[in-house]
């Protein structure tokens, strides 16, 4: 076993060579905890349904690159390993009806419970004690009203009850607030929206609530105005499909 578990890990390290090296330590103790766990263990984690994140996969992958590194099969699990961890990629969105390619950067949330890929040429994550915010690098005008995607995880709040305090709250905030709707996208969650006014700088905002896959929730909150809608708005939207949860 200790042969097999040293072939592995060193498949995967090789490969994601690319990779920031504390998210190389993240990757391989998560498999060394999956594939080489007791049996019993193993049974007793396969009992709790969850959302499969690129580290799982990775997982997965280690057996197959184990056996058929050089194969095509075991390319192509190679580079959905690498393409999933990259420092840097490029994605495309649309930005006020145009197709815009942009750089992000990949950024490591708080206690490491989260994974995204944020645009730091206009936005830069400040972490706080109890939760992490993105903002606009270079600070907006006070005529501007706040711009801002807030990520806060609330571990013994389930979704459906984090949804019933939200709601009122943003009732209380703004004037008008939309009915609660799942959602798949950008992420899987609940979404809440709210706004006061139908002028350029009415606030906006838009709350999404994310099942932490170990009873509790993240709620994140995105604040900006109409007539960005189409502009931060966008990015919001663009960097949240990039949000991936590390359980």
């Amino acid at each position: 076993m200790d042969q097999l578990d040293n072939r592995v890990k060193k498949e995967i390290l090789v490969h994601t060579e690319d990779t920031p090296s504390t998210l190389k330590d993240d990757i391989w103790n998560h498999i060394d905890q999956e594939l080489f766990q007791t049996k019993s263990r193993k049974e007793k984690k396969m009992k709790k349904k969850s959302k499969i994140i690129p580290i799982v996969i990775a997982a997965a992958a280690a057996v197959m690159i184990l056996f058929s590194t050089q194969t095509e099969t075991g390319s192509a699990f190679i580079k959905q390993i690498k393409d999933m961890f990259v420092p840097e990629k490029e994605i495309i969105q649309s930005i006020e009806g145009n197709e815009e390619e942009t750089n992000v950067n990949l950024q490591e949330g708080k206690d490491s419970d989260y994974i995204i890929y944020i645009d730091e040429e206009r936005y830069k994550l400040v972490k706080g004690e109890e939760s992490d915010i993105i903002t606009t690098k270079e600070p907006l005008e006070e005529r501007y009203p706040e711009v801002s995607m807030e990520i806060k995880q609330f571990t013994d709040i389930a979704p459906q009850e984090m949804v019933s305090t939200l709601e009122t709250e943003l009732a209380s905030e703004y004037t008008k607030v939309t009915e609660t709707e799942s959602v798949t996208e950008p992420l899987e969650g609940f979404k809440l929206h709210g706004i006061s006014g139908s002028e350029w700088n009415s606030p906006v905002t838009n709350v999404y609530v994310v099942d932490n896959l170990n009873g509790g929730s993240f709620v994140i909150t995105e604040k900006y105005f109409l007539e960005a809608a189409e502009g931060h708005g966008a990015r919001f939207y663009a960097m949240l499909q990039e949000f991936e949860i590390i359980e």
